[in-house]
């Protein structure tokens, strides 16, 4: 008597190829979304210790990990924060908020308008010497401020302590010239040539057919002009001195040097930092995200 053996069909070898496959893969997923949960709780972790230490008493900040164990949270930072700078001689806290809110603001915004008409000229735009330009802002990109800031400061010096000073040398970026020009470089020639046709000449073409394309580089030019100006520190030690136009690094700068040392309070004007930053790249996330997604597909 013999036994006969059917030999596996295709489909059954693919299905039991697939089913090997797939607890490995599952296994490559499972490890590639823990480290990325280490990673987060990695980079999250000073911030939250930040946050948490500004509702809690100064001797409780330095306590370590109990700080995210806490047993009494106070606002008091805050309004201690609030209550330490209420003269002339001190500044006051809300004015070094507005400073740096004013500041920043006017940096993103005609930053946005100057550098984005700049990148268009430098990509789409046809005059002589245009090469050299570009050249020259791509030249611009690898000098550090330091290697400027002290012309910079002898120029501008009939202007310190103003809030133009702190935003001026800043409107016009090499490194943002040189984004949207990388950007529209990109940008199908077709859609120009349609609104040309259409009778619109390089104003009308660049408001109303490139910048509604031009979101991801647009949003992405803020975030980064934002961080840089939000933080900037080195600009306002050589020209402020007046308190009344003090930005926020240099005053807790000051603030830290100044006893007693509240650590809570340190905290607190930490957080009041970092806010404006998660709020803005909350806001402009997705197009961000999407030009790095961009940039990836055309690198």
């Amino acid at each position: 008597m013999t036994t006969s053996t059917t030999a596996p069909t295709p489909r059954a070898r693919r299905a039991s190829t697939d089913a090997r496959k797939r607890g490995p893969r599952r296994l490559i997923v499972l490890l590639d979304r823990a480290s990325l949960v280490v990673g987060a709780l990695l980079f999250a972790s000073p911030i939250v210790y930040m946050v948490l230490g500004s509702f809690q008493p100064s001797q409780d900040v330095l306590g370590g990990l109990s700080v995210f164990t806490p047993d009494n949270l106070t606002t008091a930072n805050y309004a201690g924060l609030v209550d330490r700078f209420d003269g002339a001689d001190t500044g006051y806290f809300f004015g070094f908020l507005g400073v740096s809110l004013l500041v920043t603001s006017v940096v993103v915004v005609c930053g946005l308008v100057v550098n984005s008409l700049a990148g268009y000229a430098l990509a789409r735009l046809r005059w002589r010497g245009k090469d050299l330009v570009l050249v020259l802002v791509l030249a611009l990109v690898t000098l550090p401020f330091e290697a400027v800031a002290v012309p910079l400061f002898y120029m501008l010096s009939g202007m310190r302590d103003t809030v133009t000073v702190q935003a001026l040398p800043f409107v016009a970026s090499a490194f943002s010239i040189y984004l949207f020009h990388s950007f529209f470089s990109e940008l199908p020639v077709e859609v120009e040539e349609a609104a040309t046709l259409d009778g619109a000449g390089a104003w009308r073409t660049f408001v109303s057919v490139i910048v509604p394309m031009s979101k991801p580089v647009f949003a992405s030019a803020a975030i980064l002009t934002f961080l840089t100006q939000w933080g900037s520190f080195l600009w306002p030690v050589l020209v402020v001195s007046d308190p009344a136009v003090r930005p926020l690094p240099l005053a807790i700068s000051v603030f830290q040097g100044q006893p007693p040392y509240d650590w809570g309070q340190i905290m607190a004007f930490g957080v009041v930092m970092v806010t404006p930053v998660l709020i803005v790249f909350l806001a402009f996330q997705r197009w961000f995200v999407q030009s790095l997604a961009s940039s990836a597909v055309k690198g």
